[in-house]
């Protein structure tokens, strides 16, 4: 197997604190401090085949939210070389605003997550203010309306989505959170953690997000993706962590392309 071509795009950032993001952070003791979150979404490729992981956050939600929005998908696709009608599958790993604004911009992609998250955001639970904080009533509207048109797959535990390209349930940030293993090479995985791992320092010091459906299952998260990370070849792709940026090369379309072949 050649590998896929799978790079992180960084679309957005936001300085927020170490308080609001980890939490019951005074358990550690530590003085508050700011924190660069960076926001992505994730591309894989295999030959003419693009999968989209996410589709960022839609410009007016993140001026609505105060984000700052370098670019849109489309408009990053773009700088690829790769056009919405290209876009063959969008996974969503989870429903959170800042995840699966867009959607509407790859009208003829499938969209593929778990049916624990579709269900959850469907519910009447999805409406309750500690969940509906995080989450678009319009964009939950269009995932709907995209299972009305057939253009969703749903699956429980693991999928194999391509050739070396496997999707995982680990839920924890969200009902339904997913993982993606996306091979870049026989001997190399490239394990985009979206919001299972916001941050590296999640699995590295055991210290969960803030923002938890099941804390429990954001522990076994977490001793998954160690689990993996110790496994010869693969690499951690974190979800908001600037240091994504670090432990990969960039790629020649720029500094917020990072290639995830391509581990320093």
């Amino acid at each position: 197997m050649a590998g896929n071509s799978v790079l992180a795009v960084r679309y957005g950032h936001r300085v927020t604190s170490y308080a609001e993001m980890y939490l019951n952070y005074s358990l550690y003791g530590e003085p508050d401090a700011d924190l660069d979150i960076a926001y992505y979404f994730w591309i894989i490729r295999d030959g003419s085949r693009v999968t989209l992981v996410d589709t960022g956050f839609a410009p007016e939600v993140g001026d609505r939210r105060r984000r700052a929005l370098t670019a849109t998908p489309v408009q990053a696709l773009a700088a690829l070389g790769i056009a919405p009608a290209d876009v063959d599958t969008v996974v969503i790993t989870h429903a959170h605003w800042d995840h699966i604004g867009n959607i509407g911009q790859f009208p003829h992609a499938q969209l593929v997550l778990t049916e624990a998250e579709y269900a959850f955001w469907t519910s009447p639970l999805a409406a309750r203010a500690h969940f509906a904080a995080h989450a678009e009533a319009s964009e939950l509207a269009e995932l709907e309306r995209a299972r009305d048109q057939d253009r969703v797959t749903l699956f429980t535990g693991e999928l194999t989505l391509a050739p070396g390209v496997d999707l995982i349930e680990v839920g924890g940030h969200t009902p339904g959170q997913l993982i993606v293993a996306a091979a870049t090479s026989e001997a190399s995985t490239a394990v985009l953690a979206s919001d299972a791992l916001h941050f590296y320092a999640e699995a590295e010091r055991d210290r969960p997000f803030a923002i938890v459906a099941d804390l429990p299952a954001m522990y076994r998260a977490y001793d998954l993706l160690n689990e993996l990370a110790g496994q010869p070849g693969t690499h951690l792709v974190a979800g908001h962590d600037p240091l994504v940026s670090e432990r990969f090369a960039a790629h020649p379309a720029g500094p917020d392309v990072a290639d995830l072949g391509a581990p320093r």
